[in-house]
């Protein structure tokens, strides 16, 4: 994560209560924001364990 609280983090370990705020806030635009919104979908499934591997 580029900025805010959770910079420095990888996406997959940033809570999923934070993508709950984005999306009713609004994901920010561009690369980011479409890789927030697959990590929401990632996150809302509980399929994370798949993803951490890639890290």
């Amino acid at each position: 994560m580029p900025f805010g609280k959770y910079k420095g983090y990888y996406l997959v370990d940033i809570p999923e209560y934070y993508y709950v705020w984005y999306r009713t806030k609004g994901f920010p635009k561009g690369k980011l924001g479409i890789q927030m919104q697959s990590m929401y979908e990632i996150k809302l499934n509980g399929l994370e364990d798949l993803v951490r591997p890639l890290k």
